[in-house]
């Protein structure tokens, strides 16, 4: 499957289940908890409130060389979502993807995903443990902060 179909498959449409694709055109299903969701809402309302241009954007989906990803929240700017809003799937990165880690993700996963939306054009990457603890990368490493969001917290309480 393209992540076209997988997106007006009718059987597919109201699954409680994030959605990707790997690079087989496979469909890969991850259940999350209502704490997931609750900290993909924080991140989002945060990262609204400190910058002041460019869109947020829940559950974005980003074409990688191993299918379609799904970044649970991303940042893109005036111009990188000029390119991708009328698309599919992200052919560009948005420059900031958050995943929050749950339960049914390793690390190593966590560790594919980085890269893969790095070589999509990322310019950070962000982790939220389920404690709410935040980590920051960008190419080179991890960073104290967010290069990009400086005054974003290092923890999110719920």
């Amino acid at each position: 499957m393209n992540w076209l179909e997988v997106c007006e498959h009718p059987r597919l449409q109201d699954l409680p289940f994030k959605i990707e694709l790997d690079e087989d055109g496979k469909i890969l299903m991850t259940p999350v908890k209502v704490s997931h969701s609750a900290f993909q809402g924080e991140l989002e309302f945060l990262l609204r409130s400190l910058l002041q241009t460019g869109k947020t954007l829940p559950e974005c989906a980003i074409a990688t060389q191993k299918g379609t990803k799904v970044v649970d929240v991303a940042w893109a700017s005036d111009a990188v979502f000029a390119i991708i809003k009328n698309e599919i799937e992200c052919s560009v990165c948005p420059e900031i993807c958050v995943e929050v880690f749950s339960a049914s993700n390793t690390s190593q996963e966590m560790e594919d995903k980085k890269k893969l939306y790095f070589e999509q054009g990322a310019l950070e990457f962000w982790l939220c443990t389920e404690q709410g603890d935040m980590s920051f990368f960008n190419r080179k490493g991890e960073l104290q902060r967010s290069g990009l969001v400086p005054d974003f917290p290092l923890s999110i309480q719920l």
